[in-house]
């Protein structure tokens, strides 16, 4: 290249020649992205497209990389000259990421024609929290059941196949693709940076990610574990627009600067060119159990469907009864803040006991933790139970039963003329959702029977009739009102009609 450093020339000619043509020779990048727009060894070799040098075998400088991954989004122009670029994403906007075949003519000839398999990442960027990850992910799930932290646009994205999301790793989708075709995936974040941070009075500095893919061959097994590229970037989510704005105020505080403070730092980008990175942990890639089917809604997962590590097996949810007691160690304790949502004020509470932990009056709780988590964390502590919006009784009921209680009944009043009725025992059902389908999984807990098996359920009213279970008809039911329920057979499938009388 032009600027080589071989050139004899004076110090100062030198630096003012790096600049002008380091500019040049990254003006085309985001304009021309197929495999022979540029060559990555030339720009791989840059000092700001260098990531983590330590962790990358020394003869990887000069190599060029298999695959080229590019995030359509401009870097931020407040990045020193040697350091990583930097990213800013809004949360649940989706972008493009374009997967571009980089290889030399006759390089790897065994995925020629075939598939090659992706896996996307949302990792934390700071050693600090991937050493703490799993307990990260899981205050996160506790805080926004049913969302995911990484989603793929299927709609929006070409080429991609059997794109699967496993729900035991939020983090985490995976999919096949054809490096010989077009293929571009479109990606949606939907943490935000800010929530991994203690919360204080408002504007914390948020964590910053970053993006890994890691993209693997097919074995003699048919098995994709033979890891081919690693590719990462640094990114910071924020919420709608507020990438946008980050963003304007960035280039405004750059164009304050002189010109000579301006050289210290690198120009924006258009887009983010991912680089070469160590693998994910292997441990991921030795389980290859069929995950689930990719589905991109996020109520599709439900509450107890584990974490996004890689290095942990999901942990099977809390007892209902999770009451703090004053043998607890702090290392249980620990557990406990973790299990009930207050991951963020572990660090405040490391050597707390259960003892001490139960000790705190409400004022001190609000003290340390803020008005919100200090009365929710106070009423964990002195485990106060929510009371259900709506209870009801049952008794089930069958036809020997009923034939037994008639003849008690007779033979009684018979001897002593007195009809003191039989002891029935009924069974409290607890109702939050107020909805037939929640008073259907209900009475299926009862029964222990599948809530599938419950084909209808009605309520006898004038006259001996069957009126089908609103959601409605259960808002206006009485509290503490008894039902004797009572079974029938559907009559085309295996399934039974519950009926409340």
């Amino acid at each position: 290249m032009a600027w080589a450093l071989k050139l004899p020339l004076a110090d100062e000619v030198i630096e003012s020649g790096l600049v002008q043509d380091f500019d040049a020779s990254l003006s085309g990048i985001g304009q021309e992205l197929g495999a022979g727009a540029y060559s990555m060894s030339d720009v791989l070799a840059l000092p700001i497209f260098k990531q983590e040098e330590s962790s990358l075998p020394p003869d990887n400088e000069n190599k060029i990389l298999p695959f080229q991954y590019v995030l359509c989004a401009a870097t931020s122009p407040a990045v020193k000259l040697h350091d990583e670029t930097l990213t800013y994403l809004n949360q649940g906007q989706s972008y493009e990421i374009r997967m571009l075949d980089n290889r030399k003519l006759g390089e790897l000839p065994e995925i020629n024609g075939k598939l090659v398999k992706s896996i996307f990442r949302v990792v934390f960027h700071d050693r600090r929290l991937q050493y703490t990850e799993h307990q990260q992910l899981e205050g996160w799930r506790w805080n926004r059941p049913g969302d995911r932290i990484l989603d793929i646009d299927i709609p929006m994205s070409v080429g991609i196949i059997d794109p699967r999301a496993n729900p035991n790793q939020l983090n985490t989708v995976e999919f096949l693709w054809d490096p010989s075709k077009r293929t571009s995936v479109f990606i949606q974040v939907h943490c935000i940076s800010t929530e991994f941070t203690m919360r204080k009075h408002g504007g914390e500095k948020g964590v910053p990610f970053r993006v890994q893919i890691d993209t693997f061959k097919e074995d003699e097994n048919g098995e994709y574990t033979e890891h081919l590229h690693s590719a990462s970037c640094q990114i910071k989510v924020f919420k709608p627009k507020g990438a946008d704005r980050k963003q304007k105020t960035d280039r405004e505080k750059m164009e304050k600067r002189t010109p000579h403070e301006k050289e210290k730092y690198q120009p924006s980008y258009e887009t983010t060119i991912l680089t070469e990175c160590s693998p994910w942990p292997e441990i991921t890639y030795v389980n290859n159990s069929p995950s689930p089917g990719f589905n991109s809604s996020h109520s599709s997962f439900s509450l107890g469907e584990g974490n996004g590590s890689p290095n942990h097996q999901p942990e099977p949810p809390p007892p209902v009864t999770d009451n703090l007691l004053p043998t607890t160690t702090p290392q249980e304790a620990q557990q406990w803040l973790h299990r009930n949502r207050f991951s963020t004020f572990t660090r405040l509470f490391t050597n707390f006991s259960g003892a001490d932990l139960l000790k705190l009056t409400r004022d001190d709780v609000i003290q340390i933790c803020g008005p919100a988590d200090g009365i929710r964390l106070f009423n964990a502590l002195k485990g106060r139970m929510v009371r259900p919006r709506l209870t009801i009784y049952v008794c089930q009921e069958s036809l020997q039963l009923r034939e037994q209680q008639q003849q008690q009944q007779q033979q009684q009043k018979h001897e002593d003329g007195d009809s003191n009725g039989t002891f029935f025992v009924y069974h409290a059902i607890y109702l939050e959702e107020l909805t037939a389908v929640e008073l259907t999984e209900k009475i299926a807990q009862l029964f222990s029977i599948s809530p599938c098996q419950i084909s209808q359920i009605y309520k006898q009213g004038p006259t001996g009739i069957h009126v089908l279970i609103s959601d409605e008809m259960i808002q206006n039911f009485q509290e503490e009102a008894c039902f004797i329920l009572d079974t029938m057979k559907a009559e085309t499938s295996d399934s039974y009609h519950i009926i409340l009388k």
